[in-house]
């Protein structure tokens, strides 16, 4: 190779390497509030392992193998009180179970990538994730992987970093349970919820699974969460199906 070759390959080769620095900049600064926001979750996650007689390499396997902040809470607490085997992978199973909409939702996107691509996205998949990854581009290209990549591998390892205070924390500092920390989980999904309510079908979704939740657990049913997802996407289908018939009606009349 010649040395005006070898030089434009090095200078290709800088120009790439920057882009892609851009680029997970840029995934780890649009999580970054996100990143924050789950400070009291992860601190109130390690915090409880401590306190339900974890040692310290079982909380930072829960964070490190989990990565569900619910679920992850709910099945520390039952193992903690010796729950069943069944009863602990039931219940996380349940409450888990929106990341199977997910997934649902992604497929078509996710199918068509290679294994290398598409097994560290399905892990890294949160939330928090999920509500970045909206736009009919997303997982579309390299650029948008790598910054799909960036922005969840952000998470994962601030999660872990808040759990590891937790953890040290839990061990020097009185029962953080009683200090509302959980309360961060609601505010966290409420953050993650308004932003995407675009439209009167996904407003009403939104209020429907609301109020149902609300109405399932007064009742304490066990499967509150679930069915009130189902309600809310259900009376948002309606909501969008006649919102299309009403418009359709117009166009004909028009013509």
């Amino acid at each position: 190779m010649s040395e005006t070759n070898k030089q434009q390959s090095t200078f290709s080769n800088i120009i790439g390497f920057n882009a892609v620095f851009r680029i997970v900049i840029k995934g780890f600064m649009d999580m970054m509030p996100l990143n924050l926001a789950v400070i009291p979750w992860g601190i109130l996650c390690g915090s409880l392992a401590i306190q339900r007689d974890f040692s310290v390499l079982e909380a930072l396997l829960m964070p490190l193998i989990v990565f569900a902040g619910s679920a992850q809470l709910v099945a520390t607490e039952l193992i903690g009180g010796n729950a069943p085997l069944a009863t602990i992978l039931f219940t996380t199973f349940i409450i888990s179970s929106r990341h199977f909409l997910y997934g649902l939702s992604l497929r078509d996107k996710m199918k068509v990538l290679p294994s290398r691509w598409r097994y560290p996205l399905g892990f890294l998949l949160t939330d928090e994730l999920f509500a970045l990854s909206t736009h009919s581009r997303s997982f579309k290209g390299k650029v948008r992987l790598i910054y799909a990549l960036a922005s969840g591998g952000s998470f994962y390892i601030c999660w872990l970093l808040w759990n590891i205070i937790g953890i040290f924390a839990g061990s020097y500092l009185p029962d953080l349970t009683s200090m509302g920390l959980d309360f961060a989980i609601a505010v966290t999904f409420i953050a993650l919820v308004i932003p995407s309510i675009k439209n009167s079908s996904i407003l009403v979704a939104v209020i429907v699974s609301g109020s149902c939740s609300v109405i399932f657990k007064l009742l304490s049913w066990e499967l509150d969460l679930v069915l009130s997802a189902l309600m809310g996407m259900l009376a948002g289908y309606y909501v969008l199906r006649y919102q299309q018939k009403v418009k359709s009606k117009s166009q004909e009349q028009n013509r």
